[in-house]
């Protein structure tokens, strides 16, 4: 079987470069110029990053071509208009499946997976609490529950939304729970753990992410992760006798509450002080995530300001870097169907 590649990447490109390759569809809809001519405008990425394209001509034709989450065949010209680059797209044909490797156009977390999923069992494993313990072992104890988590999302936009990002997210929180227990000696360590390991757990069911892009399941939007979360808990506490009532309420407290505002999603608002600590850690992991990648994409080193981040309210100052980091591009592109409720100062 042949399989079609790549030639350039999207952080490659340059204004006034010809272009014929491959890229991903990750948006694409249909206008009219004010004469009433149609035309396609598409967002294409490959594992480097994302551009925006035009479709001018044969529009109504080409547009069976180009699916959201179809590979086409792009020839244009890159032209920068007011300052951002975009693609003049000349012609285009869909590319079947099977003769791509999708991990050219599908961002990924860049660390090793199974390393990392084996410090996020020793986590677990170093719970002292044995109730929490045997919950947290048996549900990342799972095989298939493990494998969709090394795959999984932390979101569809803004932090971690790329292959793995849900166990990068979730390492990284944990890891940070770990460090303040031992500055904060009041905390319980196995429960704020268990809160970070546990947090955004129900992420596995409330998107769909057998391929890109990444899409809310039914479920996802009628429910929420939060409530996902909390039913794939007390399924596994419903199999540990004895396991106390109100240790289970205090890990479904910092469930419900690690968001930490009604406004960003969360059922309820922090009451404890291992609530509090995880709504911090859960936030600084998201926020640091972000900015590392918008530095990442920022050309030249040195600090510099970056366009107006919708999602923050306000400009950032990052600094850039001659080569890159390689991080997984950020998708600063529209609000993607994020929850309303979710999108500002993030709350994911």
């Amino acid at each position: 079987m042949t399989t079609a590649n790549k030639t350039i990447q999207i952080k490659e490109i340059t204004d006034g470069q010809s272009i014929q390759d491959l890229f991903l569809v990750r948006e694409m809809s249909r206008g009219e110029t004010k004469a009433g001519k149609p035309y396609l405008s598409l967002v294409l990425m490959d594992a480097s990053g994302e551009i925006s394209g035009r479709v001018w001509e044969n529009a109504e034709q080409l547009m069976g071509e180009c699916p959201t989450g179809a590979v086409v065949s792009v020839i244009g010209q890159a032209q920068a208009y007011k300052g951002i680059l975009q693609l003049r797209i000349d012609h285009l044909s869909r590319i079947a499946e099977s003769e791509v490797d999708l991990a050219q156009f599908v961002p990924s977390v860049q660390g090793n997976v199974g390393l990392m999923a084996k410090e996020l069992l020793k986590l677990a494993g170093s719970v002292e609490n044995p109730f929490l313990k045997e919950l947290l072992l048996a549900l990342f104890g799972e095989r298939r529950l493990m494998q969709s988590f090394k795959k999984a999302p932390a979101a569809k936009a803004m932090h971690h939304a790329y292959v793995g990002g849900l166990l990068e997210h979730t390492l990284g929180v944990a890891r940070l729970a770990d460090s303040i227990s031992s500055l904060y000696p009041s905390l319980d360590r196995s429960l704020l753990m268990a809160g970070a390991l546990l947090h955004d757990i129900g992420k596995l069911k409330e998107f769909s992410f057998d391929s890109f892009p990444f899409e809310y399941s039914d479920r996802g939007r009628l429910v929420g992760h939060m409530v996902l979360g909390i039913e794939m808990i007390q399924e596994k506490i419903n199999g540990i006798s004895g396991f106390p009532e109100d240790l289970g309420d205090r890990l479904k407290h910092l469930i419900l509450s690690h968001h930490g505002r009604y406004e960003f999603g969360s059922p309820s608002l922090p009451m404890m002080q291992e609530a509090f600590a995880l709504n911090f850690l859960d936030d600084l992991d998201a926020k640091i995530n972000y900015l590392d990648r918008l530095s990442g994409q920022v050309k030249g080193e040195g600090y510099q300001w970056t366009e107006f981040q919708r999602n923050l309210e306000r400009f950032l100052f990052v600094k850039g870097h001659q080569d890159d980091d390689g991080s997984a591009p950020l998708n600063q592109g529209s609000d993607n169907g994020v929850d309303p409720r979710q999108r500002t100062l993030f709350g994911l």
